[in-house]
């Protein structure tokens, strides 16, 4: 069994602004390209071959979509102190997509109740640091655009490296 999660990579024009950022406050910069969860990580004895049917059923029927990411948010939780770039444009279409890949055979996995797209920049050691970077960040006014061509599964590696293993393109 391998845990795997399910993502879209954007690429945007001005990518370096996010990683200069993610620089400064996210301890997976190197291990991981900026992402949109869609699916959080999970262990699971379904093949490659199964979980990219899966993924193949769930996009039928979705095209390419545009998304814009803006403006920062904080989030404290069980898991840790956050630093979000948030999702303006493509909200509803990427919540369609989570939610439908949550169906089925990935339906024992869904334990998120609020769902909300966003791109984790940061992740900070305590809620102090988690507020001084929320500060630093909202001096940045730069808008992120680009249209999503796929979606991706990863598995996370002994290094909590990130190793795409399927790509499934978004034509409807």
């Amino acid at each position: 069994m391998s845990v795997r999660t399910i993502m879209i990579f954007p690429e945007f024009r001005n990518e370096n602004v996010i990683n200069d950022i993610r620089k400064k406050y996210d301890p997976l910069v190197d291990l991981v390209l900026p992402h949109i969860t869609l699916v959080f990580p999970f262990d699971s004895d379904l093949s490659n071959k199964e979980l990219s049917l899966h993924l193949k059923e769930c996009l039928s029927g979705i095209k390419e979509f545009s998304i814009e990411l803006e403006g920062f948010s904080k989030r404290e939780d069980e898991y840790g102190n956050y630093l979000f770039l948030n999702v303006v444009q493509g909200e509803d279409i990427i919540k369609n997509i989570h939610h439908k890949l949550y169906k089925g055979k990935l339906k024992q996995f869904n334990n998120v109740n609020d769902y909300a797209p966003h791109m984790t920049v940061g992740k900070l050691s305590s809620t102090e640091l988690l507020y001084e970077a929320y500060d630093y960040v909202s001096e940045c006014n730069e808008k992120f655009s680009t249209v999503v061509k796929k979606i991706s599964v990863e598995v996370i590696g002994e290094q909590e490296e990130s190793i795409i293993i399927i790509e499934q393109e978004l034509n409807g």
